[in-house]
């Protein structure tokens, strides 16, 4: 099924506060997730590793594979698509993402679940 969006744009802090290539960890609508803020723009993933079942994304090492913004799970290494939520190293895996915008200075996101 393809993704939907599911609920409204939800206030989760100022741009400023966000250090680039730094994760943060914010509970969205009940959701805990994971942002970042790369030069290629602002990107929201569950938090939750699908491999492992914890909850660290947020904490993991940000970089990119060819041109593509990644996160790297601190667990065990796994490297995800911040743009798709697509792991690279392990065919099928997928983390959720989430939309993002910066409206006003305030960073918003606005879960997405599979509809």
């Amino acid at each position: 099924m393809s993704p939907t969006t599911t609920l409204d744009w939800t206030a989760v802090c100022t741009l400023d506060r966000l250090e680039p290539n730094r994760g943060v960890a914010a509970l969205v609508d009940g959701v805990q997730v994971a942002l970042f803020h790369t030069v290629d723009g602002l990107f929201a993933i569950d938090n939750r590793d699908p491999v492992s079942g914890a909850y660290v994304l947020s904490r993991g090492i940000v970089g990119s594979r060819g041109g593509v913004p990644t996160v790297a799970s601190p667990l065990h290494k796994q490297v995800y698509d911040l743009r798709t939520g697509d792991c690279l190293d392990l065919p099928g895996m997928t983390v959720a993402r989430h939309d993002t915008r910066c409206h006003d200075g305030i960073v918003e996101v606005r879960l997405r679940r599979e509809g």
